[in-house]
Formats: structure tokens, C-alpha cells, sequence
């Protein structure tokens, strides 16, 4: 977070990952004002013009949002023009592409409660412990995953000859499982990117006995066994997945808590008619909404985002559930909203 000024309504932030682009695509909602750059392209000569040329300008736009589309790598914000430049005319619809890096100001006529906690999780969330490994036969780079990047830890050379690789390769690959051993002992690990050109990465499993570390493997491919492929990792599906695993276990503890609470018939209970009642009761301890019926919500005007707030006032942890995970995807089959109680309402 940037800067906060809660008397005017406004928070500035800077999007760092992905996962920052997921959280403000669960906080930013149609009415609020919001504040970015965009990329707008103008033609240099006439429309006649053969040798007109097209230039790229880095443009700041306001505008009230009216939808929210996330992707991957971006979230784009459709609305209305209210502060523009030069020929985008005030009223006009523009769509803003928020990608990592970005900063962008909201400001919302009032912030609730669950929203703010949102941001201050994304902003104090430590990255997942995942170590990304390259290697080939000859060479191995060793880097560790930081919320703005990578930090290499150490590279080591095999004494490979072309001729000869069957033994020394083998061997040359026990060094690389014993670096990553002691990676491991000295991290504790979530996850490890292990990435080669070809086959290698297949060629150095057959030399792990370590179960505890072969299931942390997550294998990629790169380009070649350089300290610049740790960057073409870093863009590679392997570590979203990774960072998604990560998400997804502790969202699925919360889920399994509520579930755990349901089977003994005691303090838990779903449904939006269920869960308004205990938070009207002040019964509620945590309260578990997907994404997916926050969407939905939205669209249809149900009553969800009023039941989250009277949750807050009571003081319960409203926790928002992704739905592209298992634990999401069980918490939609029972409603898309759950709550874990403080005391058995009647």
C-alpha cells in the first residue's frame, strides 16, 4: 500500500503480483472511482497519411468503474470517463489493463471492514518458500522466490565430458539433490521449480530417493541451464501453479474447519438465509464467502455483501474463498456461503 486516506475515501496501491490483481478484483465494485494508466495509441499525419506513424503513450485516466474482469496476468476496469486527457472526452467508456507494477488509486464512498483487511493481507503476505532450480548436465542455478522477483543463491558445475556422460552425469545430478536437500532443511520449503532443457530434469528424478523432497517437484522446461533462465521460469505456468497451491491449502483449512464443524451438527451452518440469521444473532466467528457468489451477487443484487458487513461488525473473520479451487468449488456445491460459529444459534 502506497497511501491511505480513509477520511477521503482513498487508498493508492502498487500491484506487485498476480495475486495482488486477484484481491482488488474482489474489492473494486461498480461506483467506485478509480485511477490508473493506460496505453493510448496516436496517429502522427492524416488518415491519407501512407507514412503516418502510430506511437504508444503512457496516458492517466479517472473513471467510475462499472465491471471487473480478472485474467491472469491483468484486471481489466470498464467504466466512464471522469478525469481525462487531451481527445478522451469526459463521459466517454474506456477500459483500464491493471497488470503487475501497476499503480492505481480507489476511492469508494465507504470501506468495509473485510476490504481493507483484504489489502493489508496482500500487502504484509509473505511469498511462498519456493526454490526454482535450472540445470542441465553441466551446470545448476539456484534461486529463491521473492515477492519482487528471485534472489540467486548459488550455482555449481559438473565435470561432464560429451563422451563420457553416463556415470560423471549421474553423479553431477547427486550434487544437485544434495543442494536442494539442504535448500530444503534450511527453508522448509513449500515448493521447488525444477526446470532443464530436453530431458534432464527426468534424468535427475531417477536419482531422488527422497520422497519428502519429490513431492515438492514441480517440473518446467526452459530454454538452457543459465542464471538468465531463472527469469524465463518466473514466467512460466509451473510457478503459478505453484503459488496457486499455496493459496489453495490454506483456503482448504478454513473450508475443512467449517465441514469438520457441520458433521459434528454443532457451531457451523450455510446458506444466505442461515448465515443472515447467525449474523444477526452476533453468532458468527468466520464468515466464508466465494468469490464466485460475490460475483454473482453482484449481478443479481442478492443480499451477500450486507451479511458480510453485519458479520464485521460483530467482530467475525470474513475470509473470501476462491472458487477455481477445490475448497471453493465444495463451499459452491453448499451455497457459496458458510459460517463457523461462536455459539449454537436456535
Amino acid at each position: 500500500m502506497l497511501e491511505k486516506d480513509l477520511r477521503h475515501g482513498t487508498l493508492k496501491v502498487k500491484v506487485e503480483t498476480a495475486e495482488d490483481l486477484w484481491s482488488l478484483s474482489q474489492i473494486i465494485e461498480a461506483g467506485d472511482m478509480v485511477e490508473g494508466s493506460t496505453i493510448r495509441k496516436i496517429k502522427l499525419g492524416g488518415e491519407e497519411d501512407r507514412k503516418s506513424e502510430v506511437i504508444k503513450r503512457h496516458i492517466t485516466l479517472r473513471l467510475a468503474a462499472e465491471k471487473v474482469d480478472f485474467e491472469t496476468e491483468s484486471l481489466r476496469i470498464s467504466g466512464t470517463i471522469l478525469e481525462g486527457f487531451e481527445d478522451i472526452p469526459k463521459g466517454a467508456h474506456h477500459t483500464l489493463n491493471i497488470e503487475q507494477n501497476s499503480k492505481i488509486s480507489i476511492v469508494k464512498h465507504e470501506w468495509h471492514g473485510y476490504q481493507l483487511d483484504k489489502i493489508e493481507e496482500a500487502c504484509n503476505e509473505k511469498p511462498a518458500k519456493i526454490l526454482i532450480c535450472v540445470f542441465d548436465r553441466e551446470e545448476a542455478y539456484f534461486a529463491l522466490l521473492k515477492r519482487n522477483g528471485h534472489q540467486m543463491l548459488s550455482s555449481i558445475k559438473g565435470d561432464v565430458e560429451k563422451k563420457d556422460f553416463g556415470q560423471k552425469g549421474s553423479n553431477f545430478f547427486a550434487e544437485i539433490v544434495k543442494e536442494l536437500a539442504a535448500y530444503e532443511e534450511r527453508y522448509n520449503l513449500d515448493s521447488i521449480i525444477l526446470a532443464s532443457p530436453a530431458f534432464w530434469k527426468e534424468e535427475l528424478i531417477k536419482n531422488l530417493n527422497d520422497e519428502k523432497l519429490r513431492k515438492k517437484m514441480i517440473l518446467a522446461t526452459c530454454s538452457s541451464a543459465t542464471e538468465s533462465a531463472i527469469q524465463e521460469v518466473l514466467k512460466r505456468d509451473e510457478l503459478k501453479q505453484a503459488l496457486k497451491q499455496e493459496r489453495s491449502i490454506a483456503e482448504s483449512g478454513l473450508v475443512e474447519e467449517f465441514l469438520s464443524e457441520l458433521s459434528k451438527d454443532n457451531l457451523a451452518c450455510y446458506g444466505l438465509n442461515e448465515v443472515r440469521a447467525a449474523a444477526i444473532s452476533g453468532a458468527i466467528n468466520k464468515l466464508l464467502v466465494t468469490d464466485f457468489l460475490l460475483h454473482k451477487a453482484r449481478k443479481e443484487n442478492l443480499d451477500v455483501e450486507n451479511v458480510m458487513k453485519m458479520a464485521e461488525k460483530t467482530k467475525a473473520e470474513v475470509k473470501i474463498i476462491s472458487s477455481q479451487f477445490e475448497a471453493g468449488k465444495k463451499l459452491d456445491a453448499l451455497s457459496g456461503i458458510a459460517a463457523i460459529l461462536r455459539f449454537k444459534i436456535t
